[in-house]
């Protein structure tokens, strides 16, 4: 697809190279959850998961890059 060449095969996020046989390295398509549910990209199930897990929440995000920075 378009977009899979656009991030030439990679997770949008951290950047691995997605790989079919491998169930969390399979592209997720990402979306906003609103009504718009507009496509952010592509990510591997990882990295799905871990937005999903944070509830897309930026603050929440933002203080989990402080906490990793501890």
């Amino acid at each position: 697809t378009a977009l899979l060449e656009q991030q030439d095969g990679k997770c949008a996020m951290c950047q691995r190279a997605f790989d079919s046989s491998c169930k969390s390295l399979t592209p997720c398509v990402d979306h906003v959850h609103d009504v718009t549910a507009r496509v952010r990209g592509l990510l591997c199930g990882e990295c799905n998961l871990a937005l999903g897990l944070l509830k897309d929440s930026v603050d929440t995000l933002l203080r989990a890059v402080v906490y990793l920075q501890k």
